[in-house]
């Protein structure tokens, strides 16, 4: 991470590499519940900060897709700078927030 933020202010990446899967979907299969954490993982381990938006909705589920901000130690300010403005640019296009128009997953 130090080489990459030599090279830029902030790191992005996608959140998880798919949507949200069903409760108890994966439980029997540790492997597939673990690589949902796969981009993730790496910014856990070099203990940089991170935060993470949605940023739209998947057309195939209508859930709701993140964005990761990534930010060296001791630089959170990066993050919430880049995450404030990327929050408002997409307030702006949708005129509300975009969870809104995300289904409703509470358990019943």
């Amino acid at each position: 991470f130090d080489n990459a933020f030599a090279k830029a202010d902030v790191l992005v990446s996608p959140v998880t590499p798919t949507t949200a899967f069903k409760i108890g979907e994966k439980s029997n299969d540790p492997v597939a519940m673990y690589l949902s954490d796969i981009a993730t993982i790496p910014v856990n381990m070099a203990g940089i900060g991170g935060m993470s938006l949605p940023v739209g909705l998947a057309d195939e589920d209508g859930l709701p897709v993140g964005l990761q901000i990534m930010a060296p130690v001791m630089q959170d300010d990066r993050f919430y700078r880049v995450g404030g403005t990327l929050e408002a640019a997409l307030l702006s296009k949708w005129g509300k927030p975009i969870l809104s128009n995300a289904p409703d997953l509470a358990v019943k």
